[in-house]
């Protein structure tokens, strides 16, 4: 079905076309509609599967329908787990938004730029706000802000956001905003604590879930590389030297991991950067915008790269450090074979790796062949596992006491 049959107008339609969008992905063709038919949305769909457009466009249809005279009132709240995914939200509300009779005025919230300028945006007129929750609140609190006329309420990657802390936040967001809206929830997973949440926001929402839709890891070429921790780096080295990789995304542990590679990468004569939540906003976007244009080759990052990303181009991911969970492995991984292109995925696992990538495998209903590398083979044997003392009996509380003992305490303090 093409965006035409969709019911969007044809100055969308007309953006869609110059982007060089044809046909909507599953989740668009599912979701566009019940949006403009003004349903509260619960939609599960894999990372890379478009949810953006799918929420971008109808509320642009629907917000040219009904603009009013006078100046502009901030009628949509975008929430979004990262600064990055906040940008490019916002971008695409104006790339799509550009042929409209009248253009929206879209405004970004975020942290690592100047408050005052962005309260200064809203004030001058703001249609659509896109922000994350800890910067929104800091604004909210300025009390210089009307979120009285809002008519959308989305949150994308919104189980990226419960990692966050994210649900004392939405508590007070809620409390700002009209009880009478149109919800709309975008997420790869749905886990208890998520639902939870989403039961604070929407008491009947649609909900849409792919399941026809193969999950990530089985469109994606990946491999497992057996290799000594201390030799990760001169393997990585010796593939990227060998492979006809053009832009590699490798994952680290932590920042400052991220910072000291991407050195030692530079020194070796790659072309290499780092990006992690402990750069400034403007060398996040600078560094970023040059890995899109291929001025960078090789991007050593934080997990904070993992989720909501739109890179079109990245020919390989490579997990330099696994990730902590399963969930992690699928958002990683899947930041290549983006928009129906391929792409590989690799993995360096050394002794002690090999249990926990097992996990991820279970987890993950893969199966991968272990392979090894001539000159960088895995030596050693893998260490054995000490196990820590037995438990003393009677030294700990049990959680049965610990549930009688708090019992007991509410119920004297009703009392």
């Amino acid at each position: 079905m093409p965006f035409s049959r969709l019911g969007l107008s044809p100055h969308i339609l007309r953006a869609l076309q110059k982007s060089g969008f044809v046909d909507p992905t599953a989740i668009q063709e599912k979701v566009i509609p019940l949006v403009l038919e003004r349903h509260d949305v619960m939609a599960r769909a894999q990372t890379g599967s478009g949810k953006s457009a799918s929420f971008v466009l109808p509320i642009l249809e629907l917000w040219m329908r009904s603009k009013g005279e006078g100046k502009a009132k901030i009628k949509a709240l975008i929430l979004t787990p990262t600064r990055e995914l906040t940008l490019q939200v916002a971008e695409a509300f104006e790339t799509f938004g550009e042929f409209l009779p009248k253009q929206p005025k879209v405004v970004s919230v975020i942290g690592g730029e100047s408050i005052g300028d962005q309260l200064y945006a809203i004030q001058q007129g703001c249609d659509i706000l896109v922000a994350t929750s800890g910067r929104l609140l800091d604004v909210v609190k300025k009390r210089q802000m009307n979120l009285s006329h809002l008519e959308f309420f989305v949150l994308d990657e919104a189980d990226k956001m419960l990692d966050l802390g994210f649900a004392e936040e939405l508590e007070l967001i809620l409390q700002e905003i009209p009880i009478q809206r149109q919800n709309l929830l975008f997420s790869a997973t749905y886990p208890p604590k998520m639902v939870a949440i989403a039961s604070k926001i929407t008491r009947n929402p649609v909900e849409i879930t792919l399941e026809s839709e193969e999950p990530t890891v089985m469109s994606i070429t990946q491999r497992v590389i057996e290799v000594n921790r201390e030799n990760r780096g001169p393997l990585l080295r010796h593939l990227l030297n060998t492979e006809k990789w053009e832009q590699v995304l490798v994952f680290m542990a932590n920042k400052r991991a991220a910072d000291n590679i991407a050195m030692k990468f530079k020194k070796y004569g790659f072309s290499a950067d780092s990006f992690h939540g402990d750069l400034l906003q403007e060398e996040r976007t600078f560094t970023l915008n040059q890995f899109k244009n291929k001025k960078i080759r090789i991007l050593f990052a934080t997990d904070i790269a993992a989720r909501g990303l739109d890179i079109d181009n990245i020919t390989c991911v490579i997990n330099f450090d696994l990730p902590r969970s399963p969930a992690d492995y699928i958002h990683r991984i899947g930041r290549t074979a983006r928009a129906g292109k391929s792409g590989i995925a690799v993995s360096f696992i050394s002794h002690e790796d090999q249990d926990h990538f097992a996990l991820i495998e279970k987890r993950s209903q893969i199966k991968l062949v272990r392979e090894q590398i001539e000159g960088f083979a895995l030596t050693g044997e893998a260490p054995i596992k000490e196990r820590g003392p037995q438990p003393v009996k009677g030294k700990g509380k049990s959680k049965k006491d610990k549930l009688r003992e708090q019992a007991a305490k509410d119920a004297s303090k009703k009392i």
